[in-house]
């Protein structure tokens, strides 16, 4: 290879590294350093890491935050719900998404491009009106009580504002998207002669799914799942909307409950 094409290779591949470096590690670095530094009131409100000292190179590290950190239960509940949180959505997600992605990729065009509209058509109106929107649809007097009454399925409303299951509507409304791209991507490259010759081998719909099917998406399930639980174990907004003040095992529920007191 001549050497203009390797210095073309390593450029390519230096714009996403500087990208990285510029966005992802100067600022965790710089919250890195926060941590470590002891808090003070003045501006900026932290200690500096090492000053110079009649000369001499002294550095301040201090671990108490850490130390704080596992002292006190509620930020360990609070990550530990987080975690579950994410992870109940993330499978919620799944199921739902799956088969919506399937169907996508077995169905011919035009129809192929019409659903996939539909699938980014929400991103082209703003998240938080889009949370706003589920809070009139859940509330106690919203769209689903009064359907569901209208419809004689219930005697009274039902409370979903406020608890964890209106979290995991919303959640799985919004981040819904983000499975199913990845997984289309994924299932509509998958070759038509396997199932085809799994069929002739006398095999049923549902094992050549098993077999064949989904084996073959698990790239596609594994990277639509982290583009959905990473970004939802620190997601904001859906729990302090819809879920409130009521949440007790949400790192947004008892930070805001501590907060008020």
């Amino acid at each position: 290879m001549s050497g203009g094409g390797k210095w073309g290779r390593r450029l390519v591949i230096a714009v996403p590294n500087i990208w990285l470096i510029l966005f992802f590690m100067v600022p965790f670095l710089v919250v890195l350093k926060i941590s470590l530094s002891e808090p003070r009131i003045a501006i900026p409100p932290y200690a500096p890491l090492w000053d110079w000292v009649n000369g001499a190179l002294e550095f301040n590290i201090n671990f108490d935050n850490y130390a704080y950190m596992w002292e006190d239960s509620l930020y360990i509940n609070a990550y530990l719900s987080s975690l579950k949180i994410a992870a109940i959505s993330t499978l919620l997600a799944l199921f739902i998404g799956y088969p919506m992605a399937y169907y996508i990729a077995r169905s011919p065009e035009p129809r192929r491009s019409i659903l996939l509209l539909l699938v980014v058509l929400p991103f082209w109106t703003s998240f938080l009106l889009r949370v706003y929107a589920w809070i009139g649809i859940l509330k106690t007097k919203g769209v689903l009580n009064e359907a569901l009454l209208w419809l004689g399925i219930i005697d009274e409303p039902l409370i979903i504002m406020q608890t964890n299951v209106a979290v995991y509507i919303g959640i799985v409304y919004t981040y819904l998207p983000f499975l199913i791209l990845p997984l289309y991507a994924n299932l509509v490259k998958l070759d038509d002669t396997l199932l085809e010759a799994s069929y002739d081998l006398g095999a049923s719909r549902i094992s050549s799914f098993f077999r064949i099917t989904l084996p073959l998406s698990m790239p596609g399930i594994i990277a639509g799942s982290m583009l959905v639980f990473i970004p939802v174990i620190g997601e904001y907004v859906i729990p302090a909307l819809l879920g409130g003040l009521n949440i007790s095992k949400t790192a947004t529920g008892r930070w805001l409950r501590r907060w008020r007191w």
